[in-house]
């Protein structure tokens, strides 16, 4: 059992696209690291959004893992390397069909979900 984080991640307040196979998606963070906003932005998932939880523990210097559960069940695990800018997600749908992705991690300009 891990301790919750205390300190402010890399990537809080800030907004990050990922580009994978088929899927693309607009991760943003609030000024915490404690919530995300997403929205899936092109492939077979485009259109959906929301907003959920996270969880996130650093596994070295800029690479976070990020968790989160969303509102339809879907759950998605992210090792991110905001320095390197490149991402791991694995993503259990509401369907349940499993992915495992990965490609590179951009920051956006925009600061909130309706720039989106």
């Amino acid at each position: 059992m891990s301790t919750p984080n205390t300190s402010r991640p890399l990537f809080a307040g800030r907004s990050f696209r990922v580009d994978y196979d088929g899927l693309s998606a607009h991760n943003i963070y609030s000024e915490d690291g404690k919530t995300i906003r997403y929205a899936i932005v092109s492939g077979a998932y485009a259109g959906a959004s929301g907003e959920a939880q996270c969880q996130w523990q650093e596994v070295s210097d800029g690479v976070y893992a990020i968790s989160w559960q969303e509102a339809d069940g879907a759950t998605v695990v992210h090792i991110d390397d905001f320095i390197g800018g490149r991402s791991q997600a694995y993503f259990t749908a509401a369907d349940l069909g499993f992915y495992r992705m990965q490609g590179p991690l951009t920051e956006l300009a925009i600061q909130n979900a309706q720039d989106i």
